[in-house]
């Protein structure tokens, strides 16, 4: 009698939770992952829709993040199209070529640079085009950018923002964004822990996988992004349930990067196991 008691006021009290809330609790953490950065690509915030799409570079080969960021390219915000052309570049997506050329004509400076750089990395030869003309300030004959988008590109000051905007890869943590420019100012500092958490990614040694893990609870937001990103590619799945508290974190670049890196682990963790002989 008092199972069943039990039993109903369980299911009583189940009842009143949010949908959500309890779509959350039963949810694994790629599910909760994806969740995360599919809810912040469909916000209207210019913002929160690039810090999505700027961590899928770190699913290389994933389709679903191939397709996440290929969405990006045709979005009407030039920084969406900009981050996602730079996503691509760096997940090494060269089925995303001739969308990635078609950006070579856009009418905004960002996002043309941003699509040749990604260009670059898939050893594409359309993109010298774009370094051609940057360099000598002349057109090749039937090509070249608009008058007002080499202004840009000959503006120090301009294309010093627009690396840290666009995450072109101009400028050091320009991967980051434009609030990192911003802190910059004020925090001399997080950069270089930043960077030192860059370096360790390919470091074997355990004591700088611990370290990295620790500064996923770093003060600065900076540090936390360099963290995770240094354990996905550190690529160690034996590291994924430490990183699964950073998807609660209160600062978005943060969570969209612990997504990412989510993803990332759980996805090698899965391959492992099937991979692993079984005991006869």
């Amino acid at each position: 009698m008092k199972k069943a008691a039990a039993y109903l006021i369980a299911l009583a009290c189940a009842a009143l939770l949010p949908k959500a809330q309890l779509r959350a609790q039963t949810q694994s953490p790629t599910m909760r992952a994806w969740a995360i950065l599919e809810s912040n690509r469909d916000e209207n915030s210019t913002e929160k829709r690039v810090q999505a799409v700027r961590v899928m570079a770190l699913l290389p080969g994933d389709p679903r993040a191939i397709e996440f960021a290929q969405t990006g390219l045709t979005d009407d915000k030039p920084e969406i199209r900009a981050a996602s052309a730079t996503s691509l570049g760096q997940m090494q997506s060269t089925s995303s070529i001739p969308k990635l050329r078609a950006l070579l004509d856009d009418k905004e400076p960002e996002v043309v640079l941003a699509a040749a750089n990604a260009l670059i990395a898939l050893k594409d030869p359309a993109a010298y085009e774009v370094f051609y003309e940057l360099l000598t300030g002349e057109r090749k004959p039937n090509k070249g950018m608009i008058a007002s988008q080499m202004k840009t590109l000959k503006d120090p000051k301009k294309m010093a923002e627009m690396g840290f905007e666009e995450g072109i890869g101009f400028i050091p943590f320009a991967s980051i964004g434009y609030g990192a420019f911003k802190a910059l100012r004020t925090d001399d500092v997080s950069p270089v822990r930043a960077a030192a958490a860059r370096i360790l990614v390919n470091d074997p040694d355990p004591n700088s996988a611990r370290a990295l893990v620790r500064a996923t609870s770093d003060k600065s937001w900076i540090v936390r992004v360099a963290a995770l990103e240094a354990i996905a590619r550190r690529a160690d799945p034996k590291l994924l349930d430490a990183i699964v508290p950073a998807l609660l974190d209160d600062n978005l670049a943060v969570r969209c990067t612990a997504s990412a890196a989510v993803i990332r682990l759980t996805a090698l963790k899965d391959r492992a196991a099937r991979n692993r002989p079984r005991a006869h």
